[in-house]
Parts: structure tokens; sequence; C-alpha cells
């Protein structure tokens, strides 16, 4: 038996949970035509650090399945910290430059 990363769909999430995955997305861009950045990207945020959560918490029994459990977790809660970082940074940075 090898130690290799599978690459058939048989080993990967389940459809089901990407799918509402996807439906989050497409509300997060709803939200963001309709002006309200603010909300599409802390929406966006907390989708990406849930998954991440989701999968380090049920690791091989996870509906949320790309690569790795490693791999997967860090890039969810990594890409969620870091878009409310770098949206409320933005912020901070306009308001200094304004007052």
């Amino acid at each position: 038996m090898h130690n290799h990363p599978y690459v058939s769909e048989a080993h990967e999430g389940k459809p089901w949970f990407e799918w509402i995955v996807l439906g989050v997305i497409i509300v997060a861009t709803l939200l963001a035509v309709c002006g309200y950045t603010m909300a599409a990207t802390v929406v966006i945020a907390v989708t990406a650090i849930m998954t991440g959560l989701i999968r380090l918490i049920l690791r091989d029994r996870s509906p949320w399945k790309v690569r790795s459990v490693a791999f997967d977790s860090f890039i969810g809660m990594a890409l969620g910290a870091g878009l409310l970082i770098t949206y409320f940074s933005f912020f901070g940075l306009l308001n200094s430059f304004l007052i």
C-alpha cells in the first residue's frame, strides 16, 4: 500500500457541504453588490474559519476536504483571519489619514 494523496473525488469532501459553502459565497457576493462590503467580508471570513475548524475537529470525518487536515485547517483559518485583519486595518489606516 502506498502513502500518497488521493485524487479521486470519492475521498474528498461531501457535495452537500460544498453546495452550502457555495450558497454562503453567493449570499456574500449579493451583499457586496448591494454595498454591504463589511458584511460580505465578515461572511466570507467566518465561513473560511468555520470550514477550517470543522476540518480540524472532525479530521477524516469532515465534510470539507481539499488536502490534508493541517493544510485545510491552516488555509481556512488563516484566510478568514487574514481577510478580517486586512479589511479592518485598511479602514483604520483610512481613518488615520482623514483625521
